[in-house]
């Protein structure tokens, strides 16, 4: 356990000019660091966009809504199911590539 406080750190984020306080184990910081730039990013399009026709609560929904879309784009976009059915035909030919030289 006192290993696990020593690897993580206590970062400050800025988001939409909030600071939050995130303990994140030093390889994620880099990623919390975008993470909180993305947000920020969004909220600012999102805003200048629809300021005067949405509340913020609104804007901040939207900006939810296209992070997760694009969280779930990129998870679809990295299905693992037609590598494995390469490896299986692949592993499938060694074997029988092996078993014609055993024979011989």
């Amino acid at each position: 356990m006192a290993k696990d406080k020593r690897d993580k750190l206590k970062i400050r984020l800025t988001v939409y000019g909030k600071e939050f306080s995130v303990n994140t184990p030093r390889e994620d910081e880099e990623y919390y660091r975008k993470a909180a730039l993305l947000v920020t990013d969004l909220v600012n399009f999102y805003a200048e966009r629809f300021n005067k026709h949405k509340e913020k609560d609104e804007i901040f929904l939207m900006t939810l809504i296209d992070v997760a879309f694009r969280f779930a784009k990129t998870a679809a976009n990295t299905d693992a199911e037609p590598y494995k059915e390469v490896i299986n035909m692949l592993s499938e030919e060694i074997e029988a590539c092996l078993h014609e030289t055993s024979d011989e």
